[in-house]
């Protein structure tokens, strides 16, 4: 085929979900021209995820819609009450591994948000419409991927016209779920189960705030013989609800039961007779626990869905997924803004991976939604720097909101060799220096004359003392090797 009219862009990101979402926003963050496209023709309206975790709100934060995504979220603790019904005096409560508030405050400027998908995904569109060098397609399938000399040849199809159109990209991004075209069209392999299990849930409006209190908890996991293993969830901060149970063999599922018998079904799970309730709508979910056998071929990257598939157990898929669009988005951006050398993004892998194992570990277990705060929280926080308040140009700031877009240099004074360190090493890369006082600095474990130099996701990658000269890190700008 002749091909003569071929769009350009910098980075094509293939799926406008969260992950895509958020690495398209990070990435136009930098000024760089980005392309999303996706095949729905609008946001969707399930609520799939339902927990925006610690760190995940700290991403939202950086973004500018924390605040935004809290106002959807429902007040609940964290926690799971295993009971017969809703309405039981009686149960036990076990830990998801989200932090209360308390221990939320200690570790970070945020806390976990139970907002579903369907409440933040349209701000993330919102925002993403208003940045001036991205541009996001509705409608638009990709169903070719070639690769070229110097980029990527994109084939694109208008799902309403069935008009064909093409993009080259010098990077390509697939986030476009767990039957990723992306990943199939660059021909890397899924490893680990599919079929754990068939689970189905039945979304509902209700209301139930009298029957679950002030302050009820995130999860219900019910006992009752009738509706055993089911699992109650709110859905943001209205009367929506979703009961999700394994899908039972050799019998009738919830989208085949009349409407008597599933409001019964609802009923019994809430434990109120007479409940007042309307039905949205059915879905049917495979358990996989499976991972990419890499998140790289060439330029092209897989995050989210495309690059691991986990059960909800932990509530990590989504929150691990745009954590990776984050980390890729901004090293592209380094790259692409010629502020790093190619071997950052050789970083990726190395670094998204090993989260990408470990959370689809803990999926995969049968008590996998069980994790104490302290062992989650670490996986999720990922070794960024310690959260410490203090007061920055006269507005109390956590350290965390302090991290640039380049490279950020904490210090435990005002030395006068800071402000010339990227003039004196040569570096590329802008650099903003942050003085602590004293007792910040050492929250972050600084001397009194020390130094630390962070990336933007707030890791770490090296750190020296006034009378050291400044280390070299590398081109890669990458985590120091764990020991």
């Amino acid at each position: 085929m002749l091909v003569t009219d071929v769009a350009q862009t910098q980075l094509l990101i293939v799926g406008a979900g969260p992950c895509g979402l958020v690495a398209a926003t990070t990435a136009a963050r930098y000024g760089i021209d980005v392309l999303v496209t996706e095949q729905r023709g609008g946001g969707s309206s399930l609520s799939r995820a339902l927990v925006v975790s610690t760190r995940g709100m700290e991403l939202m934060r950086r973004i500018g819609l924390e605040d935004a995504v809290r106002a959807g979220a429902a007040d609940v603790e964290p926690t799971a009450l295993v009971t017969s019904t809703l309405t039981s005096t009686e149960g036990s409560v076990i830990p998801l591994g989200f932090p209360s508030d308390t221990e939320a405050a200690e570790a970070s400027p945020c806390r976990p948000a139970w907002a579903p998908q369907s409440h933040y995904e349209p701000l993330l569109v919102s925002h993403l419409q208003a940045a001036p060098s991205a541009t996001l397609q509705f409608g638009t399938r990709l169903i070719d991927l070639e690769e070229r000399s110097d980029c990527y040849r994109a084939t694109l199809l208008d799902v309403t016209s069935g008009s064909q159109n093409f993009v080259d990209a010098r990077f390509v991004i697939g986030a476009d779920g767990a039957h990723s075209t992306v990943r199939n069209k660059v021909g890397v392999s899924m490893e680990g189960p599919d079929d754990l299990a068939d689970y189905e849930r039945v979304e509902f409006v209700a209301p139930l705030d009298a029957v679950i209190g002030a302050r009820g908890h995130a999860l219900y996991v019910l006992e009752h013989p009738d509706v055993a293993g089911a699992v109650l969830a709110r859905r943001g901060r209205e009367d929506r609800w979703g009961l999700s149970r394994e899908r039972p063999r050799g019998a009738a599922g919830m989208e085949d039961l009349s409407h008597d018998d599933l409001v019964t079904l609802v009923r019994t799970a809430t434990g109120v007779q007479n409940l007042e309730l309307t039905v949205e709508r059915f879905s049917r979910f495979r358990f996989a626990a499976q991972i990419a056998d890499h998140y790289r071929r060439g330029n092209v990257f897989l995050i989210g869905d495309a690059a691991h598939r986990m059960t909800p157990r932990g509530g990590t898929g989504m929150n691990t997924g745009i954590q990776d669009g984050f980390d890729i988005a901004w090293k592209l951006a380094w790259v692409l803004r010629s502020w790093a050398g190619l071997q950052l993004l050789d970083t990726y892998e190395a670094e998204r991976r090993p989260i990408g194992l470990h959370n689809i570990g803990r999926s995969a277990e049968p008590g996998g939604a069980r994790r104490s705060t302290n062992e989650a929280l670490s996986w999720d926080l990922d070794g960024r720097v310690a959260h410490a308040w203090l007061d920055h140009n006269r507005t109390r700031m956590s350290t965390i909101d302090l991290i640039s877009d380049g490279l950020t240099l904490f210090t435990a004074e005002d030395h006068s060799q800071w402000p010339s360190v990227a003039d004196t090493t040569g570096w590329a890369t802008p650099l903003e220096v942050v003085v602590l006082d004293i007792g910040t600095a050492a929250a972050l474990g600084l001397p009194p004359t020390g130094a630390a130099l962070v990336r933007p996701d707030g890791h770490e990658i090296a750190r020296w003392t006034a009378a050291d000269a400044p280390p070299k890190p590398g081109p890669a700008w990458s985590r120091p090797a764990e020991t």
